[in-house]
């Protein structure tokens, strides 16, 4: 079975969601740019990470949204979310993807940031969301309060999912503080959590859906628990991008918002094009749990994510979040 699932891993490991700083390998070398753009097109270069949270900025380049808005797309495969930060901040790339508590926590040490577009969200379906909290079929931990005192695997610690967990965990009546988190990549955790390394795993798509096919059990949706409709991540730029160049903002802006609402209208051409950046296993895509891709991101998303950033240690005191949203 241990192996059987490192293999699956081993599979999947391109598809990692954006839900912490850690590191993720590229799905290909070099940069993806758009076909067909017009004559004297900007071009623009936007960091991304292979993960399932992003297909919408692929598929609205196939569909030639960005093309309509006079804008040559080029997609700057990054090995983390913890690159895109300082490339965005630099003006290496005009635009970059990253999850909220980790622009909220960037936002808290000065960096002059702004969200241009949602990215993705929480279904808001408990036991039907694109992340959660899994244990083995036979463990006895039967939800979230049940954490406490446990060691529970996160992709990266002190970043959303731990913060998350511990929501849900709260929210179940249980004890928050008394936690283990163990740091492990997303391809690792199943594993570990055969082994007895682990008593819990809080997973993404498509080790989820791997979790699934093997037996495991969902005991707690911690992006559902968190908030109402958790807006999880987006799309941003650096202020002096914002400022000096207000209309290519707009355009991005307006392609993006395109491609979510084409995202949303056709999931199946969004399980279709992760084959196109991801090295997923093609036999894994119809059972995945699709993330929203909201049209707005919700100020409480933001509010909650903030507030469990101060209440768990990540920053000292709360940024503006006036300045960091649209």
């Amino acid at each position: 079975m241990i192996k059987a699932r490192a293999a699956l891993a081993a599979a999947s490991l391109l598809l990692l969601a954006a839900c912490g700083g850690g590191q993720t390998p590229s799905a290909g070398p070099g940069t993806s740019s758009s076909a067909g753009s017009p004559a004297g097109a900007t071009t623009v270069k936007v960091s991304v990470i292979p993960i399932i949270d992003v297909a919408p900025i692929y598929l609205g380049n196939q569909q030639g949204f960005f093309a309509e808005e006079a804008l040559k797309l080029e997609l700057v495969s990054a090995q983390g979310g913890a690159a895109i930060v300082p490339a965005v901040v630099s003006g290496q790339v005009e635009f970059g993807f990253s999850n909220f508590t980790s622009l909220i926590v960037a936002k808290s040490k000065g960096l002059p940031l702004k969200v241009v577009a949602p990215g993705a969200g929480s279904t808001g379906a408990q036991g039907k969301d694109f992340g959660g909290v899994v244990v083995k079929a036979d463990s006895p931990l039967k939800s979230a309060a049940d954490l406490a005192g446990k060691r529970v695997a996160v992709n990266t610690l002190n970043n959303i999912n731990d913060t998350t967990v511990r929501a849900s965990i709260r929210a179940a009546g249980g004890d928050a503080k008394n936690v283990s988190f163990t740091e492990l990549a997303f391809p690792d955790m199943l594993a570990a959590l055969d082994q007895g390394n682990v008593d819990a795993a809080q997973v993404v798509e498509p080790f989820l859906a791997t979790a699934k096919k093997n037996g495991d059990r969902v005991i707690a949706s911690n992006y559902v628990d968190t908030a109402p409709d958790l807006t999880i991540a987006g799309y941003f730029t650096s202020q002096q991008t914002a400022t000096a160049k207000p209309d290519l903002v707009k355009r991005f802006t307006s392609a993006m918002r395109k491609s979510l609402k084409y995202a949303t209208d056709n999931p199946d051409a969004v399980r279709k094009v992760l084959l196109t950046y991801t090295k997923i296993d093609p036999a894994l895509t119809g059972s995945l749990t699709l993330p929203k891709y909201p049209a707005e991101i919700t100020s409480q998303s933001l509010e909650t994510l903030s507030k469990l950033a101060v209440q768990d240690g990540l920053i000292q005191t709360a940024p503006d979040l006036s300045g960091l949203l649209p």
